[in-house]
């Protein structure tokens, strides 16, 4: 794996995502995620998973400065895999907490929502879903992902402004379930999935796709007519200009 790596600590996998400074997504680390969650889901040996980041980055998204590049056909195989990552992560049945170590707007968010709960370092960070101001529209999986812990009428809200909350934002409007200093992030996610992990495993797991069924059916729905106007609309004069304003500033900042 280059992009991730992975340990486990009495039966718990530990997942810290490891692709340059911000751990931005990209078609390799889609597929390695996916891959790897797909083995231990699999593995007996193994009753639960943690996602991590580094340093001030859970995750800030996806690359969009490798995805800004894609010719036609692999923008549009990128945005199934990625969607396809979504529901596989939506529907993955053992306990899995987001460690969110800093910044994680867009993707990272994404992965975070589709954990069973999230712990979030103090500090200066930023998290939410921000698509809409990128010029991305947003697709009713991820819609159904964010209303699922926020609320339809808050997600509404939040991804038609494109609002990225603080960590003590996030924890007011039920984003995040703590907020915990950076060096207690692990210690603190690892608390609450081991809570989980002390139940019965197939009573927790059955459950837990039990009361997710709506957001899963949703997540892995066929997706090709939301997709077909997301790629219209990426491939647009008006969201080409964004994208590149965008990636001109993260450029000079590096």
């Amino acid at each position: 794996m280059n992009t991730i790596s992975t340990s486990v600590k009495d039966r718990l996998a530990i997942i810290s995502l490891n692709r340059g400074k911000s751990n931005s997504l990209n078609r390799e680390m889609v597929t390695e995620l996916t891959d790897m969650l797909h083995n231990i889901e699999q593995d007996d040996n193994i009753g639960g998973a943690i996602i991590t980041g580094r340093e001030s980055f859970f995750s800030a998204g996806l690359d969009l400065i490798e995805l800004y590049h894609y010719n036609e056909e692999e923008a549009k195989s990128f945005w199934y895999l990625f969607l396809d990552f979504v529901a596989k992560i939506t529907a993955f049945k053992k306990p899995l907490v987001a460690a969110i170590n800093g910044h994680s707007p867009a993707g990272g968010c994404v992965i975070a929502l589709a954990c069973d709960a999230r712990v979030m370092a103090e500090g200066r960070y930023i998290i939410g879903l921000n698509e809409v101001p990128v010029g991305i529209i947003v697709p009713n999986s991820i819609f159904s992902l964010y209303s699922f812990w926020l609320g339809k009428a808050n997600a509404y809200k939040n991804l038609l402004e494109g609002k990225l909350f603080s960590p003590d934002e996030a924890l007011t409007v039920g984003l995040v379930d703590e907020l915990v200093k950076s060096e207690s992030i692990l210690t603190a996610a690892e608390r609450k999935v081991r809570k989980y992990m002390s139940f019965e495993a197939n009573t927790w797991q059955q459950s837990k796709l039990n009361l997710r069924k709506e957001v899963i059916d949703a997540t892995s729905a066929d997706q090709s007519e939301d997709l077909e106007l997301m790629l219209k609309q990426w491939w647009s004069p008006a969201t080409r200009a964004i994208l590149k304003s965008l990636i001109d500033g993260l450029k000079s900042k590096s």
